[in-house]
């Protein structure tokens, strides 16, 4: 017999327009939710209730992201990115009243610890990392308690070139121009690669490129520029492994990227012109060559290739039709095995990150999904959970909802009991396999999978 189609674990409802961005923070405690009417919802996954909501931004939600435990950043379209006080202790201060609810005074804001003046006319997301690199914690993506970071966002007055600010200088230290027959920029991500601050950016005309700074000099160079969607990428993310980032787009196109860190010499890559198709079906465990061949010529060959003319390359690693257009945030699990898209069919679609085929399908929604997270998965919560808890917690099939009382211990059990049940259910929420699912209804469905 089939395997039952999956259901989520629970629905929680709140927002009153659709949900444009979600992230999970504090080892998966908390799941934050932004909206496009700019309200954020911060929701305790161990009772699926709200911990604090505020309206963080005057226009939509465009990225949210947690820094270490008390920090948290919004971006919203008010052309505002801001960093927020966002401790457990703080949340005790903040309303717990949903957005969708009427109360008859604002809501309290956070502690407002730094504000960018930023451009969102392009719909693009921020992007972060810590200032140095092995400044962050073992995934390059998570700023984890790093003091400082660096913050990408398009530039004020181009909106194709990339302004990267300090903070908590929140001082401007360089602006990348990849060109203005890009367009718009889409997506971004920070990351220290090989010594050398490197940005990932996609435009609106369907290109994805890898830019990398020399530190002696102050220049940025581009190591690799493909166009392989015929329509604006709609989101982009950085394997956790740093070998490869992957982009989706209005197109039914998911293609796999290298990230060079050098270009190649010109004679090269005219002789690899032939060799195009092959380059872009190639699997991930051929990558190691096409960029060893490079950096090879760079070690061995010093000062010949000084002289030789050299370009980004040009080829992604790998490209599949998905024959579903409009998929979007794009988000890879923090163990590098999967990863999910939102869809403007409404579905989640899940994918292996090695050989990009569905894996999965999530159907609840009823209208398009525009957001989608994954908890990190990094760290063996499941192991220090007793043997009986986590068989429980896995085979627990009935949603639940943030509006039921189901969740909620009322009986008369000691103080001990209570306690022990209070962490056990932060443990489960710790060691699930969250997928979380923003959509246009408003609703968030949170899915325990792989």
């Amino acid at each position: 017999m089939a395997d039952a189609p999956p259901s989520p674990k629970a629905i929680l409802r709140g927002h009153k327009a659709q949900i444009h961005a979600a992230a999970f923070l504090r080892d998966n405690e908390r799941l934050a939710t932004g909206d496009a009417d700019g309200h954020v919802v911060i929701w305790d996954l161990a009772i699926m209730r709200p911990a604090a909501s505020w309206r963080a931004h005057e226009n939509a939600i465009l990225g949210l992201q947690g820094w270490g435990r008390d920090k948290f950043i919004t971006h919203g379209r008010d052309h505002k990115l801001i960093v927020w006080k966002l401790g457990v202790e703080d949340e005790a201060a903040l309303s717990k009243a949903l957005p969708v609810e009427s109360v008859p005074s604002p809501r309290p804001n956070p502690w407002m610890l730094h504000l960018i003046e930023v451009n969102t006319l392009n719909f693009c997301s921020f992007a972060a990392c810590a200032s140095h690199e092995g400044a962050g914690p073992l995934d390059p993506r998570d700023l984890g308690a790093s003091s400082d970071i660096l913050v990408a966002v398009p530039n004020t007055l181009l909106s194709e070139a990339i302004d990267i600010f300090a903070l908590p200088s929140q001082t401007r230290v360089h602006t990348v121009k990849p060109g203005a027959q890009n367009g718009m920029a889409m997506c971004l991500r920070l990351l220290h690669l090989g010594g050398s601050l490197t940005l990932l950016a996609a435009f609106e005309n369907g290109f994805a490129s890898v830019h990398r700074l020399d530190a002696a000099s102050g220049e940025w160079t581009t190591t690799y520029r493909s166009q392989a969607h015929s329509q604006p990428v709609l989101a982009l993310d950085l394997h956790p492994s740093l070998d490869f980032f992957l982009t989706s787009s209005a197109d039914a196109i998911i293609a796999k990227h290298p990230i060079p860190t050098s270009q190649q010499p010109l004679a090269e890559a005219t002789a690899d012109e032939s060799d195009a198709d092959e380059e872009i079906v190639r699997d991930t465990e051929a990558a190691p060559s096409l960029l060893s061949k490079a950096s090879n010529a760079n070690t061995t060959q010093p000062h010949a290739t000084q002289h030789q003319k050299v370009q980004p390359w040009a080829h992604p690693l790998k490209t599949v039709n998905t024959k579903h257009a409009g998929q979007q945030s794009l988000r890879i699990r923090s163990d590098g095995k999967i990863f999910a898209t939102a869809g403007w069919d409404s579905n989640v679609r899940v994918y292996s990150c090695k050989t990009l085929k569905e894996l999965a399908v999530l159907q609840w929604h009823k209208a398009g999904a525009y957001a989608v997270a994954f908890a990190d998965v990094g760290q063996d919560y499941a192991g220090r959970l007793p043997a009986t808890e986590a068989t429980a917690h896995k085979h627990t099939d009935a949603p639940t909802t943030a509006t039921t009382t189901s969740s909620v211990v009322t009986g008369t059990g000691s103080g001990g009991a209570l306690s022990g049940v209070k962490e056990r259910r932060i443990r489960q929420a710790r060691a699930a396999h969250w997928i979380a699912a923003g959509a246009k209804d408003g609703k968030v469905s949170l899915w325990d999978v792989y």
